[in-house]
């Protein structure tokens, strides 16, 4: 499914310039620099080609002859493209000389048997400095130990504003040629079609932390893998032009011109997310998984039209469905997809994939936050208030104390459960609890987080904000808490050090039979010294709460420590909802 989804995308996008997709036998690659030669094959210049963005150098996307080559595959020249090694046999600090030397021979051979059949004299040129080319005068160029070293290069004949590859003469040879092998053939899964078989796929780009040649999906390089005599990627046969367009579409997503609106980071995984037609969801989908309701706020200030379409999309959000043509031109028949890959060694591991409709998107997003929605507080002052909506990235970010220690595989299942409307994994609550307990901090995504889960996975109703007649003894355990913090806070100060929740918050939701009536007697000091009517109302709340009570269980579970969170942060929310900016940050628990 994930193979057709992508070869189907790749039809589409072909017939959009803006992705610059390449046909079949062709391929994009990053150039760095380029061999200018004389029309008589001498050396005018190594040049360096890369252009200027931001005051770095960037290589250039330039679609060559052929694909990119498997890493370990021998001598394996590309045809007049390749690295500083196989072009001019030299690279920078190179701890094996003579391999690159051996390249470079391998290089200048396959082009000089080529030379007959292909009638160019640009060719000829190329063929020529390659016959008198000495690697060891490489070094004396800077463009060779600077701008070589990091990608690739082609060849350009002086006067001629095209490459050498791009030379009618030679595009036509490379349409016309031939394999000497005949190619196995088969019936491909994708197309259906009968003919050649691919025997290894191409390398997927752009998988944040993959190796830099790419990684493939699809592979078989060990016996055990392989069944009824088949060997290499025969055992999941896919044809030739398909294995490239599947190829060439992902890249295109993941490493291309345009990847900026179709990948996303979240921990350890790449996700890819397109649209079976254009439609203009596809191009700030991401942003709100990667900043929810504050991706308007993320745009640029000249890009009204994109900010007003985020406008849309959270509002659809917000309704659960879909305008009429705000975000695709038919919601309930436009598919969109969502692929989340991460690195393997020299694969790439599938983490998950979602095909669905607009609509369908819609709904399950309105669901998610519907689940974990709190009432966010506004801004006020220097602080910006809690989004509406909780971005994927910031829920992710309250199991860790840094991005690079979130659980994993955690980000693959929480995206799973959001777009299938599954439970949450269970992974995230209990983390999350851990992280409360740890740092003694509930905030508002946490409790986003907490809710969620005993909304959707427990059948717990939990309000959007404080429910002053909820009778769970952990909830009121929780809002007890609380009010017994803000007295100690009333009567000490807002500037405390220490308050109760950083002495005894942990104890308190795990074990509060041996915590509370201890807590109560030093409450009973901090009240004495609050003014008469302060006191009077103080009291009343506390009592309020403890009155459905029987008294203090000694363990509280972990389903109930998710309700004592959220009852304290109700209540500490509501104590100061009215109050001003410095005292409504204070009483956050952040």
């Amino acid at each position: 499914m994930i193979l057709h989804a992508l070869e189907e995308l790749y039809h589409r996008l072909a017939d959009d310039p803006a992705y610059q997709v390449s046909p079949t036998g062709y391929s994009l690659q990053k150039i760095t620099f380029k061999v200018v030669l004389h029309p008589d094959g001498r050396l005018a210049d190594i040049v360096d080609v890369r252009d200027q963005e931001d005051g770095r150098p960037r290589s250039r996307q330039v679609q060559v002859l052929g694909n990119t080559k498997s890493p370990g595959a021998g001598l394996n020249p590309c045809f007049l493209w390749d690295n500083s090694g196989y072009m001019l046999g030299f690279k920078a600090d190179d701890p094996k000389p003579e391999r690159t030397r051996q390249t470079f021979e391998a290089f200048r051979d396959l082009h000089l048997g080529r030379e007959e059949a292909i009638d160019a004299t640009e060719y000829s040129a190329v063929c020529r400095f390659l016959e008198s080319w000495d690697p060891g005068t490489a070094a004396e160029y800077e463009t060779v130990r600077e701008a070589a070293a990091t990608g690739f290069g082609v060849f350009q004949v002086v006067g001629q504003t095209r490459f050498v590859h791009e030379h009618p003469a030679v595009r036509q040879w490379w349409q016309a040629r031939r394999e000497l092998d005949e190619p196995v053939g088969g019936q491909c899964l994708i197309t259906g079609l009968h003919g050649p078989l691919a025997r290894i796929h191409d390398k997927v780009k752009g998988v944040f932390g993959g190796q830099g040649g790419g990684g493939a999906i699809v592979g078989f390089n060990e016996p055990a893998y392989e069944s009824y005599g088949k060997q290499k990627s025969f055992n999941a046969p896919v044809s030739q032009a398909a294995a490239f367009r599947y190829v060439t579409a992902l890249n295109a997503l993941l490493d291309g011109p345009r990847r900026t609106k179709h990948r996303l980071l979240l921990s350890d995984t790449t996700v890819a997310f397109w649209t079976d037609r254009p439609a203009p969801i596809e191009d700030i989908f991401l942003d709100v998984i990667a900043y929810g309701s504050e991706a308007p706020e993320k745009i640029e200030v000249q890009d009204e039209a994109r900010r007003q379409q985020l406008q849309f999309l959270l509002e659809a959000i917000r309704q659960g469905r879909p305008g009429h043509d705000e975000l695709a031109p038919d919601p309930d028949r436009t598919g969109v997809y969502l692929l989340g890959l991460s690195p393997n060694s020299a694969r790439i591991a599938v983490r998950f994939f979602y095909r669905g409709s607009v609509a369908q998107l819609i709904e399950r997003m309105h669901r998610h936050h519907a689940d974990m929605g709190l009432v966010p507080q506004p801004p006020t002052g220097r602080w910006k208030g809690d989004p509406e909506f909780p971005s994927v990235r910031s829920l992710l970010d309250q199991t860790a104390r840094d991005r690079k220690d979130i659980p994993p595989l955690l980000e693959g299942a929480l995206l799973q459960a959001i777009l299938h409307g599954t439970p949450y994994p269970q992974a995230l609550y209990s983390t999350v609890i851990r992280r409360i307990r740890a740092d003694r901090a509930v905030n508002y995504l946490r409790c986003c987080v907490l809710k969620g889960y005993l909304t959707r996975n427990l059948n717990k109703e939990v309000s959007m904000a404080l429910d002053p007649d909820r009778p769970d003894p952990a909830y009121r355990l929780g809002r007890l808490f609380s009010a017994l913090e803000k007295t100690q806070r009333d009567a000490l100060g807002e500037n405390l050090n220490k308050t109760i929740r950083d002495a005894f918050y942990s104890s308190a939701s795990a074990t509060p039979g041996s915590v509370f009536p201890r807590l109560l007697r030093t409450y009973q000091h901090h009240l004495a010294k609050l003014e008469g009517g302060h006191r009077v109302n103080r009291e009343r709340l506390v009592q309020n709460i403890l009155e459905p009570m029987t008294g203090f269980p000694g363990q509280l579970s972990l389903t109930d420590q998710g309700l004592f969170a959220i009852g304290y942060y109700h209540q500490t929310r509501d104590f100061y909802t009215k109050r001003t900016d410095g005292a409504e940050r204070q009483g956050q628990g952040e």
